[in-house]
């Protein structure tokens, strides 16, 4: 019984992972007709235009992966290595990342020393 029931909730998800698609291309296709032809002097797009560039864009810049599954174990890889860090090598860590964020920012540093823990 429970078996027949995960089958018919997975079914409501093609219908709303539809609507979804069809939301995000609809509100691509309207900041695209409200910005983009008074900015640029661009052509006014349709829905499937609208669609075609969003498939074009993630193709380009995006790729496609299995709904987000590669980030997590990503996060725990990081979360594993950041746990078998010494205390003297996580401030090491940190005080790179520091460095970074002035890099990024076009300032030798933007943030005020850690104190130190004691």
């Amino acid at each position: 019984m429970t078996h027949l029931f995960h089958h018919r909730r997975k079914l409501w998800l093609l219908p709303i992972g539809l609507l979804g698609v069809a939301l995000a291309i609809t509100v691509a296709m309207l900041l695209w007709n409200a910005l983009l032809p008074d900015l640029f002097h661009a052509p006014a797009i349709n829905f499937w235009q609208a669609a075609g560039l969003m498939l074009l864009s993630r193709l380009l810049l995006g790729g496609f992966h299995c709904m987000g599954h590669h980030r997590h174990g990503h996060k725990n890889r990081f979360r594993e290595r950041w746990e078998h860090l010494s205390p003297e090598e996580r401030e090491e860590t940190f005080k790179n990342w520091d460095k970074l964020h002035g890099v990024w920012h076009g300032k030798e540093c933007c943030r005020e020393p850690r104190p130190d823990k004691e």
